[in-house]
């Protein structure tokens, strides 16, 4: 193997930044990254291809690996039949989305760890997910897998190579087909709403049974679909949603935070990983829910969520980490679980009787393993019996005071591992969830964490032609930037230009739109394709549009060219984000609830919207009374725009010619209102401005 020569038991991995390729660079796989040098060693030896895709915080990529790739026998024979690639999906999402694709075309579902063989041209023959080394449930095993494929390569290769032609082809005729179709409108909405409507559970918050997936998009949807057509059962479903999700052990009692999804349909017990995506989409989510009720609680989740990033994801430099694991000590879950004498050890007796009964606490433990469903004698603590608002004071600093406890107790745990790479889409979600929570709460803190991270990515993972990089890590940044981390990072840096007033963000997030269109525009049928044209050739070129974990860059992109052509009046950045609805039309015709963040594009354009332009001087007390009521208001259809008096306001008169002659009037802060390409006149208070908005001022 070609490891390096201080440790001749690594592997080419050895030599990559991608935490999870790390994890397999002492294997006696003989893994390649994905390389020219692999397919171009497959082709001079005559070997397959075995891929295997997965990401660091994946537990049955963990257990495959323990099973099959550290496994001496497996490895020989991967060796010997194969040439073997690993990636990281995070840092591939190129890759994985295309062979993702091809599982699903193949066996009708996915998921991960990816297993895919494919030809030295790599066109796939067989795609599945986790293999056991042996068979097992019906289920085939490593080592027969590997010796029947070293017999049909060498017995019936014409059979191989016709299924992989045929694979091919219905990848290629997947992705050349149009589902193009007229712009979809509000009926879309209301068939979104209607569908969600029919899968949401009505008991335990959410939509589907088990495993529970949170699904932010779907609220931020809702929210906006409840304000425009007045149905209460829109905001119902987001709060009952977001209610039994923070009770829930979903939620992180003790350190805050949310784990990726529910085993069982009530959250109570979690899949363990943390992700960075989800604690950015759920603040959104809490966030809008605040603006949209005034609930204290929902902004409370969020700064909870906020100080769980900001304490444990928080990279040096200011951007945020990936991830973190789901097992510590090679056990799912085990930092999190705790057993009834553990409680009653760590706390004191009062306290102890107190978290026993609110946090569902049970001798024999509640938590079941999701692999075996057997109970482990651990405990996830949830709020089996919520405290209200009407808890009394001593009570809630009891648990207050019992939560501080237990989680310093953890603390000395054994950590579970955390993926340490830097990724610019995720950072661009969590920057704009940052500046949305530091614009709506008022939190300077939280703006300058956003403007920390964004610059952070501006200036390491950028490269000389001012192009977005995909992956930093350890000094180094790499992988061309794809639609995802242009769409991500747009958003945050328009939300970031609404908590600090910087027009810099501004300029940059429409330098980057323009080069989305550039590099990425599908200039034929609408959209935009998630590689560059003239990026990595892999096998084709694909166009998502789904909303899936997290929003696509299409959805996204949408609404920030709505957005971007609000502020500054170009046209044909409206053309070009309607051109995204149309290009997707049919598929969203067929499901429209699995577009609900595309949905939230189509409110904005559904109206009525909003260029909101306040003139005055910075950081006196009425400029910022203005700005802060547009801010905490939940009108999601507008932009704001902030003209300083003096030296500042060319930038922003650059960028939006239309507020050349909004200036503030008599010395005072003065706002203008603009609805369907007319102005109001100008107004010099508060409660004029709202009453022009259709909303009324809060204090």
């Amino acid at each position: 193997m070609a490891g390096r020569a201080s440790d001749p038991k690594a592997n080419r991995l050895i030599r990559e930044k991608s935490p999870y390729l790390l994890q397999h660079a002492r294997n006696p796989v003989d893994w390649y990254p994905w390389s020219d040098e692999a397919f171009e060693r497959a082709r001079a030896e005559d070997k397959p291809v075995f891929l295997s895709v997965g990401y660091s915080t994946c537990h049955w990529c963990h257990v495959m690996a323990h099973e099959s790739f550290e496994d001496d026998e497996v490895a020989r024979l991967m060796n010997e039949v194969f040439v073997c690639i690993k990636v990281d999906r995070e840092e591939r999402p190129d890759v994985d989305g295309i062979y993702m694709t091809v599982c699903q075309i193949m066996t009708g579902s996915g998921g991960w760890p990816l297993t895919v063989l494919m030809t030295p041209d790599r066109k796939p023959f067989f795609a599945g997910t986790y293999i056991p080394k042996e068979n097992r449930h019906g289920r085939i095993g490593m080592i027969e897998l590997i010796q029947g494929v070293r017999r049909v390569w060498k017995t019936r290769r014409g059979d191989v190579l016709s299924s992989a032609d045929q694979v091919f082809q219905a990848l290629k005729n997947l992705s050349a087909e149009s589902t193009a179709g007229d712009a979809p409108g509000t009926e879309a909405c209301r068939a979104a709403f209607d569908a969600l409507a029919g899968q949401y559970d009505g008991v335990n918050g959410g939509f589907g049974g088990a495993p529970k997936f949170p699904s932010p998009h779907h609220f931020l949807f809702l929210l906006r679909y409840g304000k425009r057509t007045g149905e209460p059962r829109a905001l119902e479903m987001v709060e009952n949603s977001l209610t039994a999700m923070r009770r829930g052990g979903i939620f992180d009692q003790l350190g805050f935070g949310f784990h990726r999804y529910s085993t069982d349909a009530r959250w109570h017990l979690p899949h363990f990983e943390k992700m960075l995506y989800d604690q950015a989409m759920l603040s959104l989510a809490f966030v809008e829910t605040f603006q949209a009720t005034g609930k204290g609680r929902y902004a409370r989740t969020a700064e909870e969520i906020f100080t769980y990033v900001l304490r444990d994801l928080k990279a040096p430099g200011g951007a945020f980490f990936c991830a973190e694991d789901a097992d510590s000590e090679g056990e799912e879950g085990k930092f999190y679980l705790w057993t009834e004498p553990e409680i009653r050890e760590a706390l004191d007796p009062d306290e102890a009787a107190l978290v026993v009964r609110v946090c569902g606490i049970e001798r024999g433990g509640n938590f079941l393993d999701e692999a075996t469903r057997s109970r482990t004698g651990g405990n996830v603590l949830y709020l089996a019996h919520p405290m209200g608002e009407e808890a009394s004071g001593e009570v809630r600093a009891m648990w207050e005071a019992s939560r501080e406890k237990l989680f310093r107790l953890r603390e000395r745990r054994v950590r579970p591992g955390r993926d340490d790479k830097v990724l610019t889409d995720w950072n661009g979600l969590m920057i704009a969830a940052l500046a949305r929570g530091a614009a709506v709460l008022g939190r300077q803190d939280w703006a300058e964490a956003a403007s920390g991270a964004a610059r952070f990515v501006l200036e390491r993972m950028r490269d000389a032609r001012g192009r977005l990089l995909h992956r930093y890590r350890d000094g180094e940044a790499a992988v061309d930037g794809m639609l995802d981390d242009y769409a991500f990072f747009i958003w945050g840096l328009l939300e970031l230009y609404e908590a600090a007033l910087e027009p810099g963000f501004l300029k940059t997030a429409l330098e980057l739109a323009d080069s989305t269109i550039n590099h990425f525009h599908d200039g034929r049928h609408g959209g935009f394709f998630f590689t560059a044209s003239d990026g990595e050739a892999i096998l084709l070129r694909q166009k998502d549009s789904y909303d899936g974990a997290i929003p696509s860059g299409n959805s996204v992109m949408m609404l920030n060219l709505l957005r971007l052509s609000r502020i500054t009046g170009r046209q044909d950045l409206e053309q070009k984000a309607i051109g995204v609805a149309r290009a997707f039309a049919r598929n969203i015709a067929q499901i429209p609830s699995a577009y609900s963040q595309l949905m939230v594009a189509l409110e904005f354009l559904a109206g009525p919207s909003f260029e909101i332009v306040v003139a005055g001087k910075p950081g006196a007390r009425d400029t910022q009374e203005m700005l802060d009521a547009v801010r905490r208001a939940f009108m999601p259809s507008r932009v704001l725009l902030f003209r300083p008096r003096g030296a500042g306001s060319a930038a922003v008169t650059a960028i939006a010619p239309f507020t050349k002659d909004m200036k503030s009037e008599g010395g005072r802060a003065t706002a203008y209102v603009c609805r369907n390409f007319a102005c109001s006149r100008p107004v010099r208070t508060v409660e004029e401005m709202m009453g022009l908005l259709g909303a009324p001022a809060k204090s």
